[in-house]
Parts: C-alpha cells; structure tokens; sequence
C-alpha cells in the first residue's frame, strides 16, 4: 500500500509546488507559449525591414512561435520605438532597435519618449554596415566633385532623399555639404523604400541609404552608386568609390539589432540572444548578409547594452555639429 501512495504524494507535492510558483515564472518557463511581435520602425522595404526578415526566418524555426514583423514608420524610427519601450517586458514584443532610433534620436528629437538605454532591454547586435550615396542612372554627375557643382549651380540645390530625419543616413547628407558647401536639400522618407522607389521614378535625383537596401538595385542598375561612406572600398561593391578616395573625409555605418522592453526577465534575454546567434552562425545567413553588404554582429547582451550607450555618445556632437533638431 505505502508503495503505492508514496508516487501519488510525491506526484501531489510537485504539482502544489508548480500551483504555487508566481505566475511570472510559470509564464518564463513555457516562453514563448504564443507569437511574437517584432516591430520594425521604418516602412517596408528599407534595410532595417530586410535585416529583420532574414532574422526572422531562422528565429521562427528555432523558438517554435511564429515571429511576426510589424512595420510601424514614422518620426526617425522613433515611433515605433517608443512603442516598445511602453510595452509589457514579457518577451512577445521585440524591437528591432537601430542606429537612428537608438544612437541618433537622444540628441536630435527635443520631446523623445524614451531613453534610449534605460527604456530598453538590448539583447543582440546582428549586423552592421555602410552608408552609400545612390543615384538615378539618368542623373548627369557621376562623381561627389561633380555632384557639388551641379549642386552649387542649380537654382534651389540638390534634393537628397533618406529613410528619414535622425538616419545616420541623413547625417551624412549635412556632413556632405558641410564639408562641401554644397546647397544639399534633404528629403526625408517614412523608410528607404518608399524613398528608393522615387529615386527610380525621378522624382527625387539622388538618395543616401544603407547598403543593405540599396544592393539588390545597384546590381540591377535600377540605381548606380556615387560613393560609399566606408574606410575602404567594399568587397561586395569594389566598383563604387569611397568618400575619402573622392576627397572627402566621412565615414557613416549604420547598425541594427534586437531589444526589448526595459525589465525583460533574464531566462528569456538568455534564450534570445543564445538563438540569435545561432541564426546568424548560419553560414547560409552569413552569405546571405554578406551578399547585400552586411557584417554580422557578435556581443553580448550586456556588449551590446553599453555599445548602445556608446553611440549616443557618439552621435551627440555630430548632431550638435549639425544643428539639426526636432521637435
């Protein structure tokens, strides 16, 4: 008899324990038991919706929950962001968190919602890259030398287009003419995209844009680059001088990576960051982000918190340099 009750009274204690344990951890130890949202802030086809697909692909596979791409544009990045950091800290909305939103935004937005690193859980950096000056195939100068005197000589300057205000790729048009003195007017776009497909249609000449988005139309000839904002000319696009090689001194990357409501528990930041860099351990995902121009990134969850803090820093003076603001 006392064979057979000892089984069930254990079996009995087990289950109080797990009745009795906070609905938190119950919830943390069957993570992720639904969807999971991830929030893209720029419209669609831009480099950050393209990063956020390749991810996506690998991380549905290993979590076992669908990872939904939600595109939410508007204000640099900004809004979907501020979105997130409002969001419930249980691991089923993410962010994917970049340069302009995170790096940018603290110096240049007046009235920011958030802070950019207290406000987050960052979690994985997944990849970095360059910024390049694309134009329409049909637009005259070839050369940023040549660009400057079209600038210079047409009656209201030159529209350059951009994902949008707060973009490292908006920066770099300012730093463009200020070092120029070039009469640039930046156009700014809810995404590269949309920003892209008016650069194609003619309606705006030129775009500055991260190389990612912009590969697949180089290579078509859709677009044809005008200069690369890298230390040296890039492997995947040898053909496409440098800033400096053309006489001016800037170097632009932009970066983007995965975070999460500040407070997220750590059994899920462990699980998220050990999957994502499964997912871009691939050597297909490599090739892949290699292909459109793209370094994988490697830090850790606690890495990739300060490099956030790091950049800023780093961007502070360079907006401040620049006197763009907004409110």
């Amino acid at each position: 008899m006392m064979s057979g009750l000892l089984p069930r009274r254990a079996w009995l204690a087990g289950g109080a324990a797990m009745a009795a344990l906070p609905a938190v951890a119950r919830a943390q130890a069957a993570w992720p038991a639904q969807p999971i949202r991830l929030v893209v802030p720029f419209a669609p086809g831009g480099t950050t919706d393209l990063v956020a697909r390749l991810l996506t692909q690998g991380l549905t596979a290993r979590l076992g929950q669908p990872v939904i791409i939600e595109n939410r544009p508007g204000a640099g990045a900004t809004v979907g962001s501020a979105q997130v950091a409002a969001a419930a800290p249980d691991g089923l909305t993410l962010l994917m968190s970049n340069v302009a939103s995170q790096g940018v935004a603290p110096s240049l937005y007046r009235n920011l919602r958030y802070d950019a690193v207290r406000d987050f859980t960052h979690i994985a950096l997944v990849v970095e890259n360059p910024v390049v000056f694309v134009a329409n195939p049909r637009f005259v100068p070839r050369s940023l030398t040549e660009v400057v005197r079209f600038a210079q000589e047409a009656p209201r300057g030159l529209d350059i287009a951009s994902s949008g205000s707060g973009s490292t790729n908006h920066l770099l048009i300012v730093q463009f003419g200020q070092a120029t003195g070039a009469r640039v007017n930046h156009v700014p776009y809810r995404g590269a995209g949309p920003a892209m497909t008016d650069v194609i249609a003619e309606v705006v000449p030129m775009m500055s844009d991260s190389l990612p988005s912009a590969a697949g139309h180089l290579r078509s000839g859709s677009v044809r680059g005008v200069a690369m904002a890298s230390a040296a000319r890039h492997p995947a696009f040898p053909e496409i001088a440098t800033f400096r090689e053309q006489g001016i001194d800037a170097v632009s990357n932009s970066w983007f990576g995965i975070s999460a409501p500040a407070g997220l528990p750590a059994p899920i930041v462990e699980r998220l960051s050990r999957e994502i860099g499964l997912v871009l351990a691939d050597p297909a995902v490599r090739a892949r982000f290699a292909e459109i121009g793209a370094t994988v990134g490697a830090l850790s969850p606690a890495g990739y918190a300060d490099f956030v803090a790091a950049e800023v820093e780093k961007w502070r003076p360079v907006v401040l340099a620049s006197g763009a603001q907004v409110d």
